[in-house]
């Protein structure tokens, strides 16, 4: 053996000793933790299973994986990952299993509580599926951390939490379930009485986040007496009342967010520089007063949202500017207006600058160009003008860039945001822009959109840089001015990705592929377009199908049937053809709006909609439907707008429908209809309708007493939303009501219904009777017509009670008597017409209705007065008549002309003789005589 070898031997003794020692130092440092404590944990893991979806952050994985059972003694807990132990006793201390993949229930029974030497307990970001936070978390008296956040956990929130005296740190925010973007339902509930425990006896909280737990109660003032607290996190919990002004003075504050109260109030204090606060939030409350110009002393200020508030400034506070270390600023939705300030050029740290929804005018300034670490820019819904800044091209950290909905002009070049290879969302849509783009660019220059929004920007082309975008999620290219075929390429852009596409209103004139290539589409828009050809077949994805005033010809596949998601089918005004698949009343559960109107479908419509449907608008007028209605119809409970005009359906009138109490519009007009209309045995009878049309059909007795008198929101439009989320991307679509309406003896089309107007047509049938005085109780009409039909008796007083009625149509009944002088007050009557009844006596004088055309009166003999030539008062002397006395002693004399009229309705035509200007005065026997020639001259006739 040589020195060499006994040099080796000695390093390697030496390595394995230091090895030895390392191993020991290393065991050393882990206590032995209890054999009691070792197994509650170990039956703890065993109580849950491994589940990746139990877990929302990207980082998750089980810690529990390293918990394994004592090998040779050797083995100790407090080695095991997210478990830490006291270093001189070795009993369990913190336990930190956030984000670590565990599905299950918790209850009292768990053996976690028999660690009761816990202080720190960290639990966040699992699935617990909707078990209780259990009443033995008393059994941790040591406990000064506690973060059960984002857990579904669900309940009510434990009165013992408030005997945990020791705590400085309190998590339960996130236990929640988003029912859509802006709606969530809360899991856990904390009675009022509770949260003040909570703040009495938890005096040394640092940390109290209660995001999300439904509290539904005014803030104890006591919470301004945590002296210790550093961060107070209170996002959507039903807060009302007034916020405690004191809690923005408490000298230890520095996060304070209490965002999405909207029955909080609340105002700003004056700031001093003493204040620690960094992240300032109270969005989406009812915070009001001004913004005080002392917010700039809030010298560590980093984060501020007062977004959609009511707070009174009018102009942006230009002392924002003395906020140098903001990094988030959202002032959106408030009352701000005028320029934005050029003090806020100061703001250069800002990442997230959002002023949107507000009432900014004038240019974009072109310092935002400085602001190199910019990565969210929002300033859509404004009126700013002019053009967009070339500076922009700098902000190479751009991630996010919404401009749309403003006045803003001039040529936009896509070669801007070709260096901004971080900008993944891009928004210019409803501008006066015009976006271009280069011929020819490079595949690897191109930033890879997920939402590019190009909407009204007088493309006339498709971008050819769309070609190269394998990320797209959301496209919208609608109402621009591209003209001709789809490009090849753009069938395969983002195949896998792209979820919503919206080409609708340009002038395309293509034939789409029979079978969309997207797999993952949720939305597509083709509607205004020139498509022609089969409609093209969704992939079973698909939630919105918009594809309405084209060209489409041919039948509906029935593989649309397996699209059983479907919310939103629109294909009217197209020449479609055949029969409807009857899965669209299968769809019921899902589908919410059924446009189908101005095809040529025939047969039935489908039969079976499910209990709990939730349809809320169906369209199928202008069709050849015929046969019954469904009475499973009465299973969609939410349905607001029904309209069948138009059709060949034979059937009484549906009274089974009163009982669906959100019904706004029924429109039946120009079908085979018939029968009298009495009341449901449930005696419901249409609680909300505003609109009722049944003209052009064969009902028949008194006129139906199923119209109610509401009291409505004046302010807005009649309208329905669709609104969908599919993993975190969400669809909005608002669709108004629409209906064509008769009055002047002409159909108007409304676009667009106000919430306030109402209207009665019951017009060419076989009503008769009285017009009943319920009528005049309708204030809110604003259009009635009762035209055609065989309605007698005199016009009701109680008509002047419709001060907002616009339109009044009598004719072409057997009314008589005369006009009410009470209609003279309808100051909002435009339109009035009393034709060929049997009405007499003056028209009321001195108002509209002597301003309207004669029209509106004639086939009225008796009556007189302007606009008429027949004037009221005793009759001038006539000439001798030249009719044959017949008798020496007749004194009568009389003059009269006759006409033949036809009055059409439907397709039946009514023959009449008007005797008109008769005047009597001795010899009524010979005017019963020529009332008798009249009537044999009618029969021949």
């Amino acid at each position: 053996m040589g020195l060499l070898d006994i040099s080796i031997i000695r390093m390697v003794s030496k390595l394995v000793l230091v090895l030895l020692l390392f191993h020991h130092v290393v065991i050393a440092q882990y206590p032995s933790c209890p054999d009691e404590e070792r197994s509650a944990l170990l039956q703890f893991k065993d109580s849950f299973t491994i589940d990746k979806s139990a877990s929302r952050s990207t980082d998750a994985y089980p810690k529990v994986s390293s918990w394994k059972p004592a090998e040779g003694g050797n083995s100790t807990c407090c080695s095991w990952e997210g478990v830490e132990c006291d270093e001189k006793t070795g009993h369990v201390i913190g336990l930190d299993l956030g984000s670590s993949c565990l599905h299950g229930s918790i209850n009292s029974n768990s053996s976690l509580f028999r660690l009761v030497h816990l202080q720190r307990l960290n639990l966040f970001d699992n699935n617990f599926n909707y078990s209780q936070i259990p009443p033995r978390i008393r059994n941790f008296p040591s406990l000064t951390h506690l973060d059960l956040s984002t857990c579904v956990f669900s309940g009510q929130v434990p009165s013992e939490l408030s005997l945990l005296s020791k705590l400085t740190y309190l998590d339960l925010s996130g236990n929640v379930v988003y029912l859509s973007e802006d709606e969530y339902r809360p899991l856990l509930k904390l009675e009022a009485s509770d949260l003040g425990s909570l703040v009495q006896n938890l005096t040394s909280l640092e940390v109290l986040s209660l995001s999300f737990v439904n509290i539904s109660s005014a803030m104890p003032h006591s919470m301004a007496n945590l002296s210790s607290l550093t961060a107070l996190h209170l996002k959507g919990c039903h807060l009302f009342g007034e916020f405690p002004v004191r809690i923005f003075q408490l000298p230890n504050l520095e996060s304070l967010s209490v965002r999405y109260n909207q029955d909080l109030t609340g105002y700003f204090p004056e700031f001093n520089r003493s204040s620690p606060l960094m992240l300032l939030k109270v969005s989406y409350t009812s915070f009001f007063g001004n913004v005080p110009s002392s917010i700039g002393n809030l010298d560590s200020l980093q984060e501020l949202d007062v977004a959609q508030c009511n707070f009174s400034e009018g102009l942006v506070p230009s002392s924002l500017g003395n906020l140098r270390q903001l990094t988030y600023l959202d002032i959106s939705a408030n009352k701000f207006g005028g320029l934005i300030p050029d003090s806020l050029a100061n703001l250069t740290q800002l990442a997230t600058f959002r002023i949107s929804t507000s009432r900014l005018t004038g240019p974009i300034p072109p310092w935002l160009g400085n602001f190199s670490k910019l990565e969210y820019l929002d300033f859509a819904f404004n009126e700013l003008n002019g053009s967009i800044p070339a500076s922009f091209s700098n902000l190479t950290n751009l991630q996010i860039l919404y401009l749309h909905s403003n006045s803003l002009s001039g040529v936009v070049e896509f070669q801007m945001f070709q260096n901004l290879q971080f900008l993944y969302q891009l928004q210019l849509n409803w501008n006066k822009i015009d976006f271009v783009t280069e011929s020819r660019i490079v595949n690897s220059t191109v930033p890879q959109f997920t939402i590019l929004g190009l909407s009204f920007c007088n493309i006339r082309e498709f971008p050819s840089f769309l070609q190269y975008q394998k990320h797209l999620k959301r496209l919208d290219l609608s109402r621009n001015k591209i003209r001709g075929q789809v490009p090849k390429w753009m069938w395969n852009t983002s195949i896998e990705t792209l979820l919503l596409l919206d080409i609708s209103q340009n002038f395309i004139s293509d034939q789409p592929p029979l079978f969309l290539p997207w797999v993952n589409l949720l939305c597509i828009r083709f509607s205004s377009n020139m498509f022609h050809g089969s409609l093209p077949i969704p992939p079973p994805t698909m939630r919105e199908y918009a594809a309405a005033d084209n060209n489409f010809t041919g039948e509906i596949s029935p593989l649309l049937c397996n699209t059983k998601n479907l919310q939103y089918l629109d294909l009217s005004k197209n020449n479609l053809s055949g029969m409807l698949p009857q899965c669209l009343g299968n769809f019921s559960d899902q589908l919410i709006l059924l446009l189908l109107e101005n095809n040529s479908f025939h047969g039935i419509i489908p039969q079976t909609y499910n209990k709990g449907s939730n349809l809320r608008m169906i369209d199928v007028s202008h069709n050849k439907l015929q046969g019954q209605l469904p009475r499973s119809l009465v299973n969609c409970i939410m349905l607001e707008y029904l309209v069948l005009s138009n059709n060949r359906f034979n059937d009484t009138f549906p009274i089974w429908l009163g009982t669906l109490l959100e019904l706004k519009l029924l429109a039946m007009r120009h079908n085979g209809f018939y029968g009298g209309i009495g009341k449901s045995r449930k005696n419901v009878d249409f609680p909300k309708l505003r609109i009722l049309d049944l003209a052009y059909n064969d009902f028949t007795g008194a006129v139906p007493s199923v119209f109610p008198d509401i009291t409505v929101n004046k302010s807005a439009y009649m309208y329905t939303n669709v609104i969908y989320n599919v993993n975190g991307f969400w669809i909005v679509n608002s669709v108004d009501y629409q209906l064509t309406i008769a009055t002047k003896g002409l159909e108007r089309y409304y676009p667009k219904i106000r919430e306030e107007f109402a209207s009665f047509d019951i017009s060419c049938n076989k009503f008769e009777g009285k017009i009943p005085e319920f009528i005049g109780n309708l204030k809110e009409l604003r259009s009635l017509n009762l035209s055609h039909n065989i309605l007698t008796g005199s016009i009701p007083s109680s008509l002047g009670n419709l001060m907002k009625l616009e339109s009044l149509d009598l004719s072409k009944n057997k009314l008589s008597g005369r006009i009410p002088q009470q209609l003279a007050q309808l100051n909002f009557l435009s339109s009035f017409n009393v034709s060929h009844n049997n009405l007499t006596g003056p028209i009321p004088q001195g108002t509209q209705l002597t301003s309207l055309n004669v029209t509106s009166y004639e086939g009225n003999p008796g009556l007189c007065g302007d606009p008429l030539p027949k004037k009221c008062g005793n009759p001038p002397p006539l000439p001798p008549s030249t009719v044959d006395e017949g008798d020496s002693s007749s004194e009568g004399i009389f003059e009269f002309d006759w006409k033949i009229v036809l009055a059409g309705c439907g397709s039946g035509l009514v023959v009449g003789v008007v005797l008109a200007d008769v005047v009597i005065t001795r010899r009524p026997d010979l005017f019963l005589k020529i009332v008798g020639m009249i009537r044999q001259m009618i029969r021949k006739i």
